[in-house]
């Protein structure tokens, strides 16, 4: 495989950084470039949809639903088909994109590539082949510096949690020592 063919242009990290520590304290759009991608679409994950999001509500089959566990009433989930796919992926394409959960909105699976983060051992083996092609710019000594502080909080958390969640935990713990 050709390097064109096998690396990803994830973009200059901190721009990335920055604008995902935004998107997950501030519940903006994420803007990955997935160019036809559905690992995350096609990996078995539970969707998580608030009770704020009605738009998506709206859209989503209430068959398809189920309270999630562990939250306030109204938080539901909504999971996937015998292959692992979302529902919601018709013929490979979304078809709720313009009012997809915000849990869509702000998954980036640039976050393992960041992190270090594996997630095959989660049973993600598309989303971590398509992770481990991701290479980021570092324009400066900071943005390598930042790169690896976020890696070693990655390094320190339980590996009990889920890569996502241990990728998750790691970013914001990250903007939370920028801050001070």
């Amino acid at each position: 495989m050709a390097d064109a063919d096998r690396y990803l242009d994830a973009g200059p990290f901190s721009s990335w950084l920055e604008e995902l520590q935004t998107a997950l304290s501030e519940g903006h759009d994420v803007d990955v470039p997935c160019d036809g991608c559905t690992a995350c679409c096609t990996s078995s994950q539970f969707i998580h949809v608030t009770p704020d999001e009605t738009e998506t509500l709206a859209r989503i089959p209430k068959a398809l639903l189920a309270p999630a566990p562990g939250l306030p009433r109204g938080h539901v989930v909504m999971g996937y088909d015998e292959r692992g796919h979302c529902p919601m992926l018709v013929d490979g394409v979304c078809s709720i994109y313009e009012h997809r959960p915000r849990t869509c909105r702000t998954y980036d699976c640039r976050v393992f590539a960041a992190t270090g983060i594996d997630v095959e051992a989660d049973g993600k083996p598309l989303i971590s082949e398509r992770s481990r092609r991701w290479r980021f710019d570092f324009e400066s000594d900071a943005d390598r510096s930042d790169y690896d502080a976020l890696r070693t909080v990655a390094e320190s958390l339980d590996e009990d949690l889920s890569a996502t969640h241990r990728a998750v935990l790691a970013i914001r713990q990250v903007r939370t020592a920028r801050a001070t």
